[in-house]
């Protein structure tokens, strides 16, 4: 790391955690959160991830709004871990240092103070349901983008007084954008695997009716984050350098989980 980069780091560290939140898990428009924006794509710049100069456009801006909610913990963590999160989600550091912590949710709520189980398991159906609810407006935007990549890209060869430079940027905007979705995608499936994980653990913990609509809110999260398969194709995370690829060439189909609540 540059000497230049080193001593950025706690400034970066006092940055994210300013960070602000608007509604419906945004993030807030305050002067903190754009200069961490700013950096964030500098950052990647620097490590060779794509991050075009050109400006965003109106559906760019808010398909990466939408996207905070599911690039940010779904736990209550500590204020440090609460900030390297958000200048992972604002790229100032890289995506793959994050760990895929399944149990952390479930330790996060099982922590704290509580008069009745009955507000764990609301918790977690509260939390999957808000989730499922994003999601369609989250996919139908990126699909929005894609389309207007693929007229930007279209335009490239009859447009005569474009240099390298800018079909550099617009090919590196258009792979910001998938890339995007394919972590939303990521994180989607993560937080999935986090409720699923607290639910059976509450199951043993604090077996109650409470778990049936809990169940139902996984579900339905589960349903509507297939809305999200089609648009990338499923080694899109590999390819943005999210996961470690494949041994294969050909992923393997995702295990559906199946449902761990009888009905009583």
């Amino acid at each position: 790391m540059a000497p230049g980069a080193r001593a950025l780091g706690p400034l970066l560290l006092l940055l994210g955690a300013c960070a602000q939140e608007g509604d419906f898990g945004r993030p807030a428009p305050s002067a903190w959160n754009s200069l961490i924006e700013t950096t964030g794509a500098l950052a990647a710049r620097e490590r060779g991830a794509p991050a075009s100069v050109f400006p965003l456009t109106d559906d760019e801006t808010i398909l990466r709004d939408r996207a905070w909610r599911f690039l940010m913990p779904a736990d209550t963590r500590a204020a440090f871990e609460d900030a390297l999160a958000n200048l992972t989600r604002a790229r100032v550091l890289p995506p793959r240092w994050r760990s895929d912590d399944i149990p952390a949710y479930h330790n996060d709520l099982i922590s704290e103070a509580f008069r009745s189980p009955y507000s764990r398991y609301r918790r977690l159906s509260d939390d999957a349901v808000a989730d499922g609810r994003l999601i369609p407006p989250f996919a139908a935007i990126a699909e929005r983008v894609f389309a207007a990549d693929g007229v930007r890209l279209r335009a490239l060869p009859f447009s005569k007084s474009l240099d390298d430079g800018d079909v550099k940027q617009a090919a590196m905007r258009v792979a910001e954008n998938r890339c995007l979705v394919a972590w939303t995608r990521l994180e989607t499936a993560l937080r999935i695997a986090r409720y699923r994980y607290a639910l059976e653990h509450f199951l043993i913990e604090m077996p109650g009716r409470e778990a049936a609509p809990a169940e139902q809110a996984i579900t339905f999260l589960e349903g509507r984050r297939a809305l999200l398969d089609p648009l990338l194709p499923p080694d899109a995370a590999a390819r943005c350098g999210l996961i470690e690829p494949p041994a294969q060439a050909v992923l393997a189909a995702p295990v559906v989980a199946q449902p761990v609540v009888a009905k009583y």
